[in-house]
């Protein structure tokens, strides 16, 4: 799978794991979004703003926690509609980190609606068997990397809308962990998944797949994220609250509790568990970890168009993250279909 054609990026060890991050519920398109459902690593005081731009376009500031090049941003959409959003963009702007997102309905047009977003920046080494890995893909070559054994990332074109990582120095003897990946793209809609995912002892091998406003291949800029025992952020003690989890059976009506157990981290030791909700609806519960202020991404999984994206807004509640729900579609057909998903608290 890698052979000729690749891009090889290292990091350097300089700050422990996270250098910056933050995350919100974006439920606006103009001033302070959701503070239930917002934290950073920037000081008390300041909110992350939203500021509109053209339909479906919204410019999300992170305060004081910008950097002149890097990171990496994920987003997810919430609507009960074949709604998806991307990152067109991030940049420093003074002390602020900007995220510009676009929204788009299946086949093309832009529109507006809600969405979970998550912005970090990583140096420095993550004792195995715990492991943080990042790669931004700007459709020609690694835009920004971060790999906690300080080894390589690569990625390497295997055909239309298709590529292979490798993220070098964390391997595992089987699957473990949890994946997210998010289509960047400054002009056309676009759509990113995990298309397959073979763990080796030295690495990670993961292919992402892109698709254009409908089903077909497209070549484009993407970000992916890999975490394990790390939240997707890539803190751990802070948060002691996160969890991640794999729905690798779909048509399992449930409540079932995913395995192998390394694909279903909890990191307060309990467990989470799937459901069905309906054709296409899957109703996922992280035990022991719901603490506001929250977040949940969630990405889809497989060699198909299809993609996911959240019901409505999660509920956190006696320690219980409920997500009710992850949808996942084909075209615009709700379909029982794998997702990753993966919740974090600021705590």
């Amino acid at each position: 799978m890698l052979a000729a054609g690749l891009t090889t990026v290292t990091t350097s060890a300089q700050a422990a794991v996270p250098n910056r991050w933050g995350f919100a519920y974006v439920n606006t398109t103009s001033g302070v979004p959701d503070l239930n459902h917002q934290a950073g690593s920037w000081p008390a005081g300041p909110t992350v703003t939203v500021t509109p731009g053209g339909v479906g376009q919204t410019f999300v500031r992170f305060p004081q926690i910008g950097i002149p090049t890097g990171g990496i941003v994920h987003v997810t959409a919430v609507s009960d509609t074949a709604y998806w959003c991307q990152v067109q963009k991030w940049f420093p702007s003074g002390p602020d980190e900007i995220v510009a997102v676009q929204c788009y309905k299946y086949g093309g047009g832009p529109v507006s609606t809600p969405y979970s977003i998550v912005f970090s920046e990583s140096t420095g080494p993550v004792p195995l068997p715990k492991a943080f890995a990042y790669v931004h893909w700007t459709g020609a070559s690694i835009g920004s990397t971060f790999n906690s054994a300080l080894a390589p990332n690569t990625v390497t074109p295997t055909g239309t809308g298709v590529w292979t990582v490798d993220l070098q120095g964390i391997g595992s003897s089987g699957q473990a962990g949890n994946i997210q990946v998010t289509a960047v793209d400054p002009s056309v809609p676009a759509r990113c998944k995990i298309g397959a995912w073979s763990p080796y002892s030295g690495g990670q091998k993961i292919q992402v797949r892109c698709h254009d406003a409908t089903s077909v291949p497209l070549n484009t800029g993407w970000n992916l994220t890999y975490h394990r025992e790390r939240a997707i952020t890539g803190a751990a003690i802070p948060p002691k609250n996160f969890a991640y989890t794999y729905d690798n059976t779909p048509a399992n009506p449930g409540p079932y509790i995913p395995v192998p157990p390394a694909i279903n981290y909890n990191a307060q030791g309990s467990f989470n568990d799937i459901q069905t909700a309906g054709v296409g609806f899957r109703l996922v519960t992280f035990h022991k970890v719901g603490v506001l202020q929250d977040d949940v991404q969630v990405t889809a999984f497989g060699p198909g168009p299809e993609y996911c994206n959240l019901l409505t807004l999660w509920n956190t509640s006696g320690n219980e993250a409920l997500v009710r729900d992850i949808v996942c579609y084909n075209a615009a057909t709700r379909v029982n279909y794998p997702s990753m998903s993966t919740y974090v608290s600021a705590f």
